[in-house]
């Protein structure tokens, strides 16, 4: 809700349809790769999807000669913090030129791993671990539309202790719920 709530400036820059180059800076499991997918599912734009764990300063410059074909795509990092220094130069110029919109995610703090020229390029976003609301929320909505769930008519009794072991980590919440309605009638 912080980022992307009622009124909250991300969203309306989503809703506008101009948003800018960003990091989205956060813990695990809290939405960063989502909401780089809902950004681009919502703009209707060409969306690339890079991982800095398996990519290269060669499949930036192959992303960024097909995003120089189209208009307003979007290329999001992940983990741009493992990113090399040459690595992160390499998207400068596209970021600059407006070639590319970057969404980089990150669970480090930008201000130490991402180089200062593509930082000042960026907006930097603040992802909070969710709260308890926002799990009951994603909880509720994972057990009536799932359908390997729905159909197995899930009720949850004990949310505290399954917000309590997420740790505000939505991806935890979700696979400890797997977990259980697996191992349980």
């Amino acid at each position: 809700k912080h980022s992307v709530g009622e009124d909250a400036i991300l969203r309306k820059a989503i809703e506008k349809g101009d948003i800018p180059s960003m990091i989205l800076w956060g813990p695990p499991g809290v939405g960063k790769t989502t909401l780089a997918n809902i950004i681009a599912d919502t703009l209707s734009v060409p969306f690339y999807n890079l991982s800095a764990i398996n990519s290269g300063v060669k499949d930036v410059r192959e992303v960024i000669e097909r995003a120089s074909k189209t208009a307003n795509a979007v290329l999001f990092v992940d983990e741009i913090h493992r990113f090399s220094k040459n690595q992160q130069d390499s998207l400068l110029g596209a970021v600059e030129q407006g070639i590319v919109r970057l969404i980089g995610a990150t669970t480090e703090n930008p201000s130490f791993e991402v180089i200062s020229p593509l930082l000042s390029r960026c907006q930097v976003y603040i992802l909070k671990s969710m709260n308890d609301e926002e799990l009951s929320t994603l909880l509720n909505r994972a057990i009536t539309v799932d359908e390997k769930l729905k159909e197995r008519n899930v009720k949850v009794e004990q949310t505290a202790a399954l917000f309590k072991f997420s740790g505000g980590d939505a991806r935890k919440l979700l696979n400890i719920l797997d977990i259980i309605a697996g191992a349980t009638d």
